[in-house]
């Protein structure tokens, strides 16, 4: 398999998602159609050749050729992180090379159900599947289910709530562990079975289940899932820990 290489993008637009998260558009001058799940390398280099590399996953669908989304949540201490929400403004260039990846990948060909958990910005990947079900024009029946610590935390919140109008059978779903706004409706305390009953019902056995977030949620999630009956074959997921 030959290696990626690496290639300087152009950022072009910034995004503010929440107080910590922005989605960063970058046009690429070898662009290569990702897989829905796919992630993107970025790399810093310092006038001293001091470098710091880390791997975000890619927000938008395939279909929007020459460009992609990365959103970056700002980590305490993180290095690429503040750099590109402390330093970087539109204009900019950035080193990149992917799309990396294809286990953790959903396209519409695969058809449904779908089950896609999301913890904090681990819905980032989740997106990507949900808009390329979109721009594909599929009705494979869908379930997003996403845990936030608050609602100013919701990331997409204003597109996920206009998606979940659309009634192209995809239902959107959100849990906030940590405090609630005065008239909330959605699920609050973390990930649950009767949560997930609430919200996807019965799960088939041919649900496709995909799950990213924290370790301590992808494994919770991922038991509650197995716990309704799919098989461990269905269910992908991906998962991070503290990084830059």
């Amino acid at each position: 398999m030959a290696s990626i290489e690496w290639q300087i993008a152009e950022v072009i637009r910034i995004k503010q998602e929440t107080p910590k998260t922005r989605s960063f558009t970058l046009v690429l001058p070898d662009f290569t159609p990702h897989r829905p799940g796919q992630h993107y390398d970025l790399r810093l280099t310092a006038e001293d050749g001091y470098q710091a590399q880390r791997s975000y996953s890619i927000a938008s669908e395939p279909e929007r050729t020459g460009e992609i989304d990365l959103t970056i949540d700002r980590l305490e201490d993180g290095e690429v992180s503040g750099y590109m929400h402390d330093v970087v403004i539109p204009g900019d260039r950035v080193e990149v090379r992917g799309p990396i990846g294809g286990y953790f990948a959903w396209e519409a060909a695969l058809g449904g159900p779908l089950l896609l958990l999301g913890g904090g910005s681990g819905i980032v990947p989740l997106m990507a599947m949900v808009r390329h079900r979109g721009a594909a024009g599929s009705t494979a029946p869908a379930v997003m289910l996403n845990s936030f610590k608050t609602h100013e935390d919701i990331i997409y919140r204003e597109e996920l709530e206009a998606l979940n109008e659309v009634g192209n059978g995809l239902r959107v779903f959100h849990t906030l562990t940590r405090s609630q706004p005065a008239g909330w409706n959605g699920f609050s305390g973390r990930l649950a079975a009767a949560m997930l009953e609430q919200a996807a019902g019965p799960l088939s056995r041919d649900t496709k289940v995909f799950i990213c977030g924290p370790t301590a949620f992808v494994e919770a999630a991922a038991g509650l899932v197995q716990a309704e009956g799919v098989p461990a074959g269905q269910i992908k997921t991906e998962r991070f820990g503290p990084s830059g």
